[in-house]
């Protein structure tokens, strides 16, 4: 196991005590995972080079996505067991990443989170595989799945209903099922076979615990494109609506609702919980289905910048692997323009590099000072847009200029996560709403509409020393001075919540470092 994974891991073990458990979602770029990752790339966050990346990014990513026009029995919210914390990962691709730990004895990795694809997957029994460490990882290092090596891996038949690739099994329906799936940006893709195995997860019910829940994802044996560089170079978990994606998947079987949520932070901080439905002060849209076309997409009816409102009708995609919005004529015409009339600041353009069309410069008189924007969605919800903007800094961190941060796209809307910074979204799928309401995200959501009951099932440890261990002898001895985890059968009634305060990772960041 890499030092940063044996260091998540330990923070999720020390914390296994508390009420609570949590995964962060980090950016790659990230002040907390420079310092913990030790990384010297990459340009520094706030400058035009920065943000031109950021960009490019989304630039392929509007590529592969193309514009779309009973209660579950499971519980919530759930989430890994090294946490649910996500973090954004500028160095591996300006993706939201969370840790998961797989198998018996169980391996962790470093995966990117997509609401805009289905399957969950990562390097396993390599044939061609992004390298386990690089200079660009700085001291990270990443570790390799093979079924043969856990003692709780299952084959995926051809004749399993998961199975999309039957026809090219070429003989018995028992042989394990082969999956490929293009990307579109780059030549990217993703080859193996399909394999079942545990996921630990962690439920906020009394005493936490950890829960193994059979999950099926991919084997990925040959990767190609940006999944040899710094994309996604440990996998890639799904979040989307096909049946093959990690929350239906745990909704199928009764783990959690068929439901989650994300927090985006502004810090590039996040928090990812299965089976969150939300809450009753939240605000709701339905979303829009469709079924060559299965993204969370909703309508939009309206919008406000500054003092300007605008009726329109049109369609978006909310897209976690998304850095900025991007929006197509009419309304990207009229929103920025109506913005541009009411901005004080003198118009210029940053730097070419940036995608930009409205830009101005800083005056080095008082504060900056912006018209708000907001978009109505159907049903009359506002959807709040808690900062439009990216602000430019020269070599010495001072601020420069700023840009509205919307896109100009052609055809496909986004909703991208600069428009979602600041909120918690809830992707209910069950009753097929987006959900949202601001919020921090260190602290935890007590007002979820679901109850927490305790979950009786615990069994012994297995193994004593929690997810995580790829190290046989670990997996069999507690670690001195870490809470011993239990580990218990998923139920219905539970909840899995994972959890780590800003205070208690500022505390547990000398030992943090230390490992590294």
């Amino acid at each position: 196991m890499g030092a940063a994974a044996r260091a998540l891991l330990l923070l999720a073990l020390v914390a296994a005590g508390a009420e609570a458990l949590s995964l962060d979602v980090h950016h790659r770029y990230s002040a907390t995972v420079r310092g913990w990752a030790g990384l010297r790339t990459g340009p520094a966050p706030g400058t035009a080079e920065y943000y031109a990346a950021l960009a490019g990014h989304d630039d392929l990513r509007r590529r592969s996505l193309s514009l779309a026009a009973a209660p579950a029995p499971g519980g919530g919210p759930f989430a890994f067991a090294d946490g649910n914390d996500t973090y954004r990962l500028n160095a591996f691709g300006f993706l939201h990443y969370a840790v998961v730990a797989l198998g018996t004895p169980n391996v962790t990795f470093l995966v990117a989170l997509d609401t805009g694809s289905d399957l969950f997957w990562v390097p396993c029994d390599c044939l061609k595989c992004a390298p386990l460490s690089s200079p660009e990882y700085g001291n990270l290092k990443f570790d390799v799945y093979s079924p043969r090596k856990s003692s709780t891996s299952r084959k995926v038949p051809c004749s399993s209903s998961l199975c999309d690739l039957q026809t090219e099994c070429n003989s018995a329906a028992s042989k394990s099922c082969p999956y490929s799936i293009e990307y579109l940006s780059d030549n990217t893709s993703s080859n193996g076979v399909l394999v079942e195995d545990v996921l630990y997860l962690a439920t906020e019910s009394g005493k936490s615990k950890i829960t193994q829940a059979p999950i099926t994802f991919g084997c990925g044996q040959v990767q190609t494109g940006s999944f040899l560089g710094s994309a996604a170079p440990n996998g890639l978990l799904g979040l989307g609506m096909d049946s093959k994606s990690v929350p239906s998947l745990l909704a199928s079987q009764g783990v959690a609702a068929n439901s989650f949520s994300m927090c985006f932070g502004e810090d590039g901080h996040g928090r990812i919980n299965f089976g969150d439905t939300g809450s009753a002060d939240q605000l709701e849209t339905p979303l829009n289905i469709y079924k060559h076309n299965p993204y969370y997409n909703i309508s939009i009816i309206g919008a406000m910048a500054g003092g300007k409102t605008f009726s329109t009708k049109f369609s978006a995609v909310v897209d976690s692997g998304t850095s900025f919005t991007a929006l197509s004529d009419p309304m990207y015409t009229e929103i920025t323009s109506a913005f541009d009339k009411q901005v004080k600041e003198k118009r210029n353009q940053a730097d070419s590099s940036l995608p930009f069309e409205y830009c101005y410069t800083i005056s080095a008189k008082g504060a900056l000072s912006h018209p708000n924007i907001s978009l109505t969605a159907k049903g009359g919800s506002i959807f709040p847009v808690n900062d439009p903007i990216i602000t430019i800094t020269d070599i010495s961190s001072s601020p420069v200029g700023y840009c509205l941060a919307i896109m100009k796209s052609e055809g496909v809307n986004l909703i991208g996560e600069n428009f979602m910074s600041g909120l918690k979204v809830v992707f209910d799928r069950e009753r097929l709403v987006l959900g949202w309401k601001s919020f921090n995200c260190y602290s935890v959501d007590h007002s979820s509409k679901l109850p927490v009951s305790p979950n009786p099932s615990a069994v012994p440890p297995k193994p004593a020393s929690g997810p995580g261990s790829s190290n046989p002898e670990a997996a069999k001895r507690p670690s001195p001075n870490i809470t011993q985890i239990d580990v218990a059968k998923p139920s219905s009634g539970s909840s899995v919540h994972l959890h780590f305060s800003r205070t208690f990772f500022a505390a547990i960041s000398p030992l943090l470092l230390a490992i590294l």
